[in-house]
Parts: C-alpha cells; sequence; structure tokens
C-alpha cells in the first residue's frame, strides 16, 4: 500500500529469485512470504524461486546427478503436484530435484513446501 491508502500494483519479476541474505531482490507478489511468487491464477500453474547454496555433496538431480554451487531452486506446483527443480545460477536449463516431487490437494500449501525446502537445501555454512 502507498502512504495514501491505495493498493500498489505488483511488478512483473522475470526470472526473480531471493538474494543470500534472504531479502527478496523485489517486492514479492506474495506478501510476506520473502520470495517472488508466479501464478497464472487461483488454483493453476505457480511457482515459487529462492537462491540456495547446498552443503557438501550438492543436490541430487534425476538429468544430470550432483549439482553443486550457487544455484535456484523452483518449487512448482500444478495439477496437484508440487516438483522441486534447481538450476545453476542465472542457467537456462532446470533439473529435476531427485525425490522431489509430490502431491498436493491445496496450492494454498505451496508456500510451506517452498520453506522446508529452501530450509533443508540451503546449507552454505556445509
Amino acid at each position: 500500500m502507498t502512504a495514501d491508502g491505495a493498493a500498489e500494483t505488483p511488478a512483473a519479476v522475470p526470472g526473480a529469485g531471493m538474494v543470500a541474505d534472504g531479502a527478496a531482490e523485489t517486492p514479492a507478489a506474495v506478501p510476506g512470504a520473502g520470495m517472488v511468487a508466479d501464478s497464472d491464477g487461483a488454483g493453476g500453474a505457480q511457482s515459487r524461486t529462492a537462491d540456495i547454496v547446498p552443503g557438501p555433496g550438492g543436490v541430487m538431480t534425476d538429468e544430470v546427478g550432483v549439482i553443486t554451487g550457487e544455484l535456484t531452486l523452483r518449487t512448482e506446483y500444478a495439477d496437484g503436484t508440487v516438483t522441486l527443480r534447481v538450476q545453476y545460477k542465472d542457467a537456462d536449463e532446470w533439473y529435476v530435484v531427485t525425490g522431489g516431487s509430490v502431491a498436493l490437494a491445496d496450492p494454498a500449501g505451496l508456500d510451506a513446501v517452498h520453506g522446508v525446502a529452501v530450509a533443508l537445501l540451503h546449507r552454505p555454512e556445509g
């Protein structure tokens, strides 16, 4: 909201993420979520992204095995399923996290699933 009480229009943020200190790079489309959200409407495809640095051993993916270093995690919801994907930061290719897909009946749970995934995978201190 602006100082006069009028609602602000959220900015479109292509390929958004979080910076390492957890502060959103731009205003989050989901107020208070601390991440950027993309959605095609209520109940449709949605995603959340955050930059992470995994601990020793990296993140296992279905397509290329283990990847390490600075990564971006995307938690996607579509058709009742949540899928975790990672990419090397600022790369084009996304890889499915091994074991990172589960049924989710209510898309309102996407923020919680994403928060847990970030908490489990972001281990910059090892």
